[in-house]
């Protein structure tokens, strides 16, 4: 492990270096080190199995140098990077690569610059930065073992599968600059998500589970809920395609938000003219019963980073409010391009997030951190139900993705798990998996939301970065598909 005292020294003294060379300007040197590693659960009750796989470990380790010259009357910005190496071979490595890439562009006004203060500190978990191989695989056994002994309560023990995986992240980072950036960080994520099924009923329940601190991280809750739900979706009946009240549970708000939504409230799609939203900041766009935010800033909180990966310190960006269209998500070079007299757009979402951890071979993109989605007034789970009295509730969702462009709104997922028929505001009977398909419009889901409710809970969407603080939320008028017979 290359620790973070390294990842400092490496980029105040890489600053240095290119401030000596010929033509430099201003320079921003990014380093850091991340591991992924992966605990696989694969469990068949009537197939002799291992239940639990070793774990899979990636690095990614390096140097990310973004450096501004002065070329006659031009200023070229060019970017160059060194990986596996924090040396200062790979400062010179990655300079030079800058160098021979260097370009004009007239969209970059200029690199970061400090700004406030840091809210987190120290908010990383130590023993997870120094877990040993026995204890990532107990976690693996934990998860397993909460599935399993659910079933067994339950007097289930023939045609169970049980899959998932256990992850955990470790990042260390620093980042020094001509303009007066010297700061660090260092975070701490695990999570487990569980997909259990009965075979035989062609069922299938899920459970996840968060945390940054190891203490409070309970992979066997995962398990026991993945079980749970699938025990409670026996014997599901199939609806005919049409026009239905919904309640979308935590796991297909995350899924719609981190997919849709979240992705069109951001610059990098208007700078793409690639969203519903272009033109409308300050419209309403939605319910007035609805408030989304990102705040990377959250204590406890799985998304929460000290500072962005341009030195920036997160915080609250308000994306909706009430239903209006009051911001957008940003990074330092699309902030400064988007920002005019009529809006500014603080830049606190400057990540460099690929592949499990802070990636120095790439520039900063605009991503999300805490997705926080509120109510104007929130209400209970029943309450919702009363609401919606005769329709759906719809717990897992996959495959969600947009059709015709972002810009246009549709998207198309399948309801896979986890939902149930409702009569009467109350739940009766389960919904036959993998037999609905939801195509609709982002803008008629948002603006018919009828209710949300009061219970939030960390929720995370497969290979997303992000995490979203997820209610459930009720809809009217939600166009429902019958999937062919064939498919069960």
């Amino acid at each position: 492990m290359i620790d973070t005292e390294q990842l400092k020294t490496c980029v105040r003294n890489g600053i240095d270096f290119v401030k000596k060379q010929r033509g430099v300007v201003d320079a921003e040197i990014f380093a850091s080190w991340n591991e992924h590693i992966t605990v696989r659960l694969n469990y068949t009750s009537d197939i002799p199995c291992n239940g639990v796989q070793e774990p899979k470990s990636t690095q990614v380790s390096g140097i990310g140098l973004l450096a501004v010259f002065k070329t006659g009357k031009e200023t070229k910005v060019g970017f160059g990077s060194s990986s596996n190496t924090i040396t200062p071979q790979g400062i010179t490595e990655a300079f030079d690569k800058a160098k021979r890439n260097k370009i004009y562009d007239p969209d970059f006004y200029s690199l970061p610059e400090p700004v406030g203060k840091s809210v987190l500190e120290n908010y990383h978990d130590p023993a997870v930065m120094e877990i040993r191989d026995e204890a990532i695989v107990d976690l693996g056994w934990r998860g397993l073992k909460g599935a399993i002994t659910e079933y067994n309560q339950k007097q289930f023990n023939k045609s169970i599968i049980i899959g998932g995986d256990i992850t955990i992240r470790k990042e260390h980072m620093a980042i020094a600059s001509t303009k007066g950036m010297n700061d660090w960080d260092e975070s701490t994520v695990l999570t487990a998500n569980i997909t259990s099924m009965i075979e035989m009923e062609k069922v299938k329940g899920t459970g996840w589970n968060t945390s940054t601190h190891i203490s409070c991280f309970s992979p066997e809750e995962a398990g026991r809920e993945s079980a749970e739900s699938a025990i409670r979706t026996r014997g599901g009946d199939r609806i005919s395609s049409g026009t239905y009240d919904v309640i979308f549970g935590k796991q297909p708000v995350t899924d719609l938000f981190a997919n849709i939504v979240i992705p069109a409230l951001s610059l990098s799609s208007i700078n793409t003219s690639d969203t519903p939203f272009l033109g409308k900041l300050g419209q309403k766009i939605s319910s007035e019963l609805l408030t989304v935010y990102d705040d990377g800033a959250i204590k406890g909180a799985i998304g929460s980073k000290k500072i962005s990966c341009e030195g920036i310190p997160t915080g609250r960006t308000d994306l909706i409010h009430n239903g209006f269209l009051v911001g957008f998500l940003a990074n330092n070079y699309l902030s400064k391009k988007w920002n005019n007299k009529i809006a500014s757009f603080v830049p606190r979402n400057g990540f460099r997030f690929e592949k499990g951890g802070r990636n120095p071979a790439i520039q900063p993109r605009i991503c999300p951190t805490n997705i926080v989605i509120e109510g104007k007034e929130e209400v209970s789970v029943q309450s919702l139900l009363s609401k919606i009295n005769d329709g759906i509730y719809i717990g897992r969702i996959w495959y969600t993705y947009p059709i015709n462009g972002l810009a246009a709104g549709d998207f198309t997922t399948t309801v896979i798990a986890d939902s149930y028929l409702v009569k009467g505001g109350k739940i009766i009977k389960p919904l036959r998996p993998n037999t609905i398909r939801i195509n609709n419009n982002i803008t008629d889901i948002l603006n018919n939301i009828i209710a949300v409710s009061n219970d939030k809970r960390q929720t995370i969407v497969w290979g997303g970065e992000e995490v979203v603080l997820a209610p459930e939320i009720a809809v009217q008028g939600v166009t429902l598909d019958n999937i062919s017979g064939f498919i069960v």
